[in-house]
């Protein structure tokens, strides 16, 4: 017999009756029924019930275990009684009669419980990251982690891909966050960087002659946290194809992410990718507030100013003399109740907005009536008009936003997710997806007017070379990002692979030629040899998996995260270097302040 375990804690059943087998786990909880002492063993793969009364050697020793001790169990397999049978455990019809015990490892008081699922102070968890891992949920939510990423590896080989590592430790470059900087020893003063994505390399490969390339790769980022986001580094799955235009990137990653949710999604819908919509970054920004849509949620925005235009609600009649401002209106069927309307105009208001006018419309003496401040300002035509427009009918309502779009439509993309939810009109059991395209390549600083990229600068532009003689603002990028249920999933492109458009499309974000050939300069390089059209994408596998597990942070999903001040409270990072090691780099540190 094995010196551990004959057997894990989940082979057992009633087919190994009578047999003699060891088994080694944690124990998971202790009950005790009189002078008979009840063990829930755990290990890795799953829970055996071990008991022992007074006639077992070992129960002494058994008497003075406590919760988390590391054991190893000698015994008997016995059936339970037909009543005591679990069917919730694989292991539900057995028990193992302990006949001798040992102590692996023995257990400190715990700072925090292993059993159940209690809540518990994030600082804590991650303090005692290791115990936090042994409990159910986060134990399962890592083996679906791992279970994702080997599916997503298989997918992508079966779909002809091929795996290729890039560096690690490579040159700083500018891809939109702050890079972690790498002192170097043996040249003092320099500096090697931490990748923000494979980006140059993979446009590489492909300059190299290699076809369809993909990796899970590791990315460093050093950014302000979100619950969906990881303050330092993440994985994605990355992907580089040579010879393609945009619908075919997403003929081959759209299978694969769609093979994924429908093998772990728990039995959510998952519409075929055949069918995601594509849906223009403009577009997405009017209906939804956001380049990121929930379109499980119904609701769409329309935009009716010109019912307020010369109206008399002076508010957003005197808004829209102004130019670039609008009004826009979030439709809210059966939300048509003074109740909830001034609970959504409190929300809006909890958002930092003044409040968001309304109209509910509801059965009056004389037919449909519109109710509330804006339908006494405005009047009977003009709500009845905004009332066709937007489909709407009695015990139904609508909420409007007004100004420039870019200063509320981002409360207005959060009012319309909290009113789809707050009306039970959003598909729970279901994963929906869209492509967002036709994203514009370069954007204006609000104050000083400076034209920089919007998204990423590597990017063919529609409309080639050409497109670039005009207002850069006009000009839309071969760009891509696959929304589901809110989460911006994957990023990507049709890449820039002709340097005379690369010089001139960052010419127009104020590069000269010789900062391109400074920071980017051997991409550059490369693509003077023959470089093919070619475009990819990448696809965040830690939000992927937090959608899968119905979690809304994503540390839950990562097995070792950072906190959100960007710190390892378990192994103490960032920490403070030696004095000789500040030497051998050549290093000073400032004073703090």
């Amino acid at each position: 017999m094995h010196a551990y375990r004959s057997h894990t804690c989940a082979d057992l059943n009633a087919t190994h009756v009578g047999e003699t087998v060891r088994l080694s786990g944690w124990v998971h909880r202790i009950r005790d029924h009189g002078g008979v002492l009840f063990i829930d063993l755990r290990d890795h793969y799953g829970i055996t019930q071990v008991l022992a009364d007074s006639d077992s050697p070992a129960f002494g020793a058994i008497e003075k275990l406590r919760a988390e001790y590391c054991i190893r169990i000698e015994g008997t397999v016995k059936a339970r009684d037909a009543a005591l049978v679990n069917a919730k455990l694989p292991t539900g019809a057995i028990e193992v009669y302990i006949r001798k015990m040992d102590i692996l490892g023995a257990a400190d008081d715990l700072p925090l419980p292993v059993f159940g699922e209690p809540d518990y102070p994030e600082e804590t968890r991650l303090s005692y990251r290791f115990l936090d891992l042994r409990r159910e949920g986060l134990h399962a939510n890592m083996m679906l982690r791992s279970n994702v990423v080997r599916s997503m590896r298989q997918r992508m080989w079966d779909t002809g891909f091929t795996e290729f590592q890039t560096p690690i430790i490579t040159a700083s470059s500018p891809e939109g966050a702050r890079d972690f900087l790498v002192p170097s020893r043996l040249h003092p003063g320099k500096f090697y960087a931490l990748p923000q994505a494979p980006q140059q390399f993979k446009q590489l490969i492909m300059v190299s002659g290699f076809d369809r390339y993909f990796q899970i790769a590791p990315c460093f980022r050093d950014e302000d946290p979100r619950a969906d986001r990881s303050p330092t580094d993440f994985y994605q799955l990355d992907v580089e194809m040579s010879f393609v235009e945009q619908e075919d990137v997403f003929a081959a990653v759209g299978p694969v992410l769609q093979g994924v949710f429908e093998e772990f999604g728990a039995g959510k819908k998952v519409d075929p990718c055949t069918d995601w919509p594509r849906i223009p970054y403009a577009e997405s920004l009017l209906k939804y507030g956001s380049d990121k849509p929930d379109l499980r949620n119904p609701i769409e925005m329309q935009v009716v100013s010109e019912h307020f235009r010369g109206s008399g609600f002076a508010i957003f009649a005197k808004l829209l003399e102004n130019e670039g401002t609008e009004i826009r209106a979030i439709p809210a069927p059966t939300g048509g109740s003074r109740k909830f309307c001034d609970r959504m105009n409190a929300f809006a208001q909890a958002q930092g907005l003044p409040g968001m006018g309304y109209i509910f419309w509801r059965a009056g003496d004389d037919g449909l009536e519109a109710a509330g401040p804006l339908a006494k300002n405005i009047g009977p035509e003009r709500t009845e008009a905004i009332r066709q427009q937007l489909g709407l009918g009695e015990g139904d309502a609508a909420f409007f936003l007004g100004g420039k779009p870019a200063q509320f439509q981002s409360v207005a993309a959060k009012a319309r997710d909290e009113i789809g939810r707050e009306l039970g009109l959003v598909d729970e059991n279901r994963f929906a997806f869209a492509w967002i395209v036709d994203f514009p390549m370069y954007e204006a600083d609000p104050e000083s007017g400076k034209i920089d990229f919007s998204h990423n600068p590597f990017s063919m532009p529609q409309g080639g070379i050409e497109a670039l003689a005009g207002d850069p603002l006009a000009v839309k990028g071969y760009q891509y990002d696959l929304a589901c249920n809110g989460y911006e999933l994957l990023s990507g492109a049709i890449r820039n692979h002709k340097p005379e458009i690369m010089y001139r499309a960052f010419e127009l974000a104020g590069y000269p030629n010789s900062e391109v050939d400074k920071r980017f300069g051997g991409m550059v390089k490369a693509f003077k040899f023959g470089a093919p059209p070619h475009g990819g994408c990448a696809a965040g596998i830690d939000r992927i998996v937090m959608l899968l597990a119905d979690e809304a942070n994503i540390r839950q999903v990562i097995m070792f995260p950072m906190t959100q001040r960007a710190e390892d409270l378990l192994l103490k990072a960032p920490s403070d270097p030696t004095n000789e090691q500040l030497r051998e780099l050549g290093l000073r540190l400032a004073p703090k302040d």
